[in-house]
């Protein structure tokens, strides 16, 4: 019978990052998609970065799963707890949470588009910068049942995850070391995240508020 050390020695470091690797990209990715101040595309471009730098087999394949489930658990919890605001007071929390989130000039685009187009702008908000909450909020206002909000969110994070892997694979694909693609990674990410606060700021709009003032 092998003893217990020899076991453990066995076992490639690598299973053992990924198996802590994994459910904490999980969790925090279904965090940040709960409470939108979470970067969660950094965290699935970083974890894209490692996984390329890793010889596992399957290791891009889990972390798209692993990331595409967290955010749509997150979405529907989220969803959840918004579609309640009107029923109850502690999911009023969460519906004035997510108006104070988004920003009023996407707002009433979003429910133009939604009237329009249906879900299919669910695909487009997760991977537009800054667009999820605008248009989540945009279904709560018009009361759209759990059910078709779901349907529509799941082709929404696959395509999110997707993105975000990809920024992370190229990335990757760049350095020989796996700190440097996440680096570069993380940077990308957080510009994209950044870049409609930033217009909406310094851009021509901002400015001209700004002068107004």
């Amino acid at each position: 019978m092998p003893r217990a050390g020899g076991v453990w020695a066995s076992v490639p470091p690598e299973s053992t990052q990924q198996a802590v690797g994994y459910p904490s990209l999980f969790l925090l990715v279904m965090l940040g998609s709960l409470v939108p101040v979470v970067p969660t595309g950094a965290l699935v471009s970083s974890a894209a970065v490692v996984a390329l730098h890793h010889t596992a087999p399957y290791s891009l394949l889990f972390v798209f799963l692993v990331s595409s489930c967290a955010a749509f658990l997150g979405d529907v919890g989220l969803y959840w707890l918004g579609r309640r605001g009107s029923h109850s007071r502690n999911g009023s929390r969460w519906l004035s949470r997510l108006r104070d989130r988004a920003a009023p000039e996407r707002l009433e685009p979003a429910r133009r588009q939604l009237h329009r187009h249906g879900v299919l702008v669910l695909v487009l908000s997760r991977l537009v910068p800054a667009g999820r909450i605008p248009v989540m909020l945009a279904c709560l206002l018009s009361a759209m049942p759990l059910r078709r909000f779901v349907r529509g969110d799941i082709p929404a994070c696959l395509a999110w995850a997707a993105t975000y892997q990809l920024i992370g694979v190229l990335s990757g694909s760049l350095f020989s070391e796996p700190w440097q693609g996440v680096a570069m990674a993380v940077g990308l990410a957080v510009v994209i995240s950044a870049a409609p606060a930033g217009w909406r700021r310094f851009g021509p709009a901002g400015r001209g508020g700004a002068h107004g003032g």
